[in-house]
């Protein structure tokens, strides 16, 4: 896989490992954290490679899943070296694809909701032809990422690779970081700080939240499916708060008397988020399992804030073999 020093691949190798499997992983460390690999790097099944997924990767073992969780997918992150994220997004699909076709091996992309774009449609549908920006400052990810999936589907009619394509909504979780830019672990940070929670334009713009243990075991339901669902597959919580809904919550939960401060609308700021679940269910009779409030408690997993510092409790294991990206 792909990405394991990030927030969502470490959780997905520690779900492959605890399932008995060997777990090859390449990053960059770009903007993954050495911290993340704590609980892996000793592990006899573990395996990890400094490797840019732009360059070929030659020296595999034998692979039977290929998961490419591979980008920056916070907008710090992501913009910070735009070029790279979308070559990042392209030419590291296009090359873990080639990989998956040697070894004959099942291939799992995650996308991210942001290729739904700011959509009239709602809630966003997986066929939804859907409004992006080509020439704004989130399209390094949001039109690298579709372009990825034109990839992986052409590799699919080609007959090359099984390739099958998750669409992840936003999600939170152990061990989210301070500084990712994110908007659970921003409020919950700014809330334990004392400081007042930044909202960006009204406030009344929507968010779907998804627990991170929810997201890893549909991504290795999906990659376990006997028969490729030939389709994108939106996974999220269709729960729909708004964004100063969401910022009251954490006020709450962390019996912060901190404000509200409002900023301007970033540029392509979505407006709503909310996937459509009908082909999740269908397919992989799949719901998300964690209530939002329970899951964003700051107790249950205590964020890398300068405010308060620790570890939360172990983290759920995970399944199958597999490489990711993140």
């Amino acid at each position: 896989m792909a990405g394991v020093a990030g927030f969502l691949g470490s959780h997905l190798a520690a779900l492959l490992l605890a399932q008995g499997h060997r777990v090859t992983v390449l990053d960059t460390m770009q903007t993954g954290h050495q911290e993340n690999l704590r609980e892996l790097a000793g592990h006899a099944r573990f395996r990890f490679i400094r490797h840019d997924v732009c360059e070929a990767y030659e020296e595999s073992p034998a692979l039977d899943e290929v998961y490419n969780l591979a980008c920056p997918a916070s907008p710090q992150p992501d913009q910070a070296d735009p070029v790279h994220t979308m070559l990042t997004n392209v030419l590291g699909a296009h090359k873990l694809l080639r990989l998956a076709a040697r070894h004959d091996a099942h291939f799992l992309q995650a996308s991210p909701s942001e290729v739904h774009g700011d959509t009239e449609q709602h809630p966003q549908q997986e066929d939804d032809r859907r409004h992006v920006s080509s020439t704004g400052p989130r399209a390094c990810l949001d039109e690298g990422k579709r372009a990825a999936e034109s990839l992986r589907f052409d590799n699919l009619r080609l007959g090359r690779v099984n390739a099958r394509v998750v669409r992840s909504f936003n999600t939170y979780g152990p061990p989210m970081r301070a500084d990712d830019g994110r908007i659970v672990s921003n409020f919950v940070c700014q809330a334990l700080a004392g400081q007042k929670l930044t909202i960006h334009g009204s406030g009344e713009q929507t968010r779907s939240l998804g627990y991170v243990s929810d997201l890893i075991r549909s991504l290795v339901a999906l990659m376990e499916m006997p028969v490729n669902p030939a389709a994108p597959i939106n996974l999220g919580n269709p729960n729909e708060p708004s964004i100063r809904e969401i910022a009251e919550l954490v006020l709450r939960l962390t019996g912060s008397r901190s404000g509200l401060e409002l900023h301007p609308l970033p540029v392509d700021d979505p407006r709503r988020r909310c996937p459509e679940m009908g082909r999740a269910e269908a397919l992989l009779g799949w719901r998300p399992d964690l209530a939002l409030e329970a899951g964003r408690r700051p107790g249950a997993w205590p964020p890398r804030c300068p405010a308060r510092r620790g570890r939360g409790p172990p983290r759920r294991p995970g399944r199958r073999r597999g490489m990711s990206t993140d």
